[in-house]
């Protein structure tokens, strides 16, 4: 019995041994990886990977901003007919230090449709958002925002319009119901 509590220490011994070697292989594996991995790392300036950059210059987070000053920032067309698109233009003037880019520009339905300037705005120039409100299938008083992201401080812009649609959306009556 002693005999076979020997060899059992002995092979635990031997199996822990073991281990420990492979263990310090894989940590040195591991660590080789890393600085191989941190040397092959891009910048995430790097114009190649990322479209949203035009250079290598630095990204300086406490530098000179871009303001998008607007004009207004809401719009009411009034009362109009349910089949009757309509449309506003926007105006805003960059009265910051740096060129201002527009990421997106969205709306709270698909019934509103902005466009705006895929080119920077530079410091001091103005720049217009076109938005097409199209009242197919709804009736009464109607508020949407559009929501536009920019390189700003806020990085947020919000813009609002307003209707009242009146007529062209049938009524089930005395007839039946309606089909649309």
């Amino acid at each position: 019995m002693k005999k076979h509590f020997v060899i059992a220490l002995l092979l635990a011994g031997g199996l822990w041994t073991t281990s420990c070697e492979k263990k310090t292989e894989t940590e040195t594996t591991t660590t080789v990886a890393q600085e191989n991995t941190a040397a092959t790392t891009v910048p995430a300036n790097d114009p190649a990977t990322n479209p949203n950059v035009s250079g290598q210059e630095a990204v300086n987070p406490t530098g000179p901003k871009p303001v998008m000053t607007f004009k207004e920032t809401e719009h009411d067309f009034g009362t109009i007919k349910a089949d009757k698109k309509v449309n506003h233009t926007f105006t805003f003037t960059n009265t910051g230090q740096a060129p201002l880019v527009i990421e997106s520009a969205t709306a709270t339905c698909g019934c509103t449709v902005p466009e705006w300037p895929k080119e920077p705005v530079a410091p001091g120039k103005t720049g217009t958002i076109k938005v097409e409100f199209d009242p197919t299938g709804k009736s009464g008083q109607q508020s949407k925002q559009i929501t536009i992201t920019a390189n700003t401080d806020p990085q947020i812009n919000q813009l609002t319009i307003k209707t009242n649609i009146v007529g062209a959306v049938p009524q089930a009556g005395a007839s039946g119901p309606v089909r649309l």
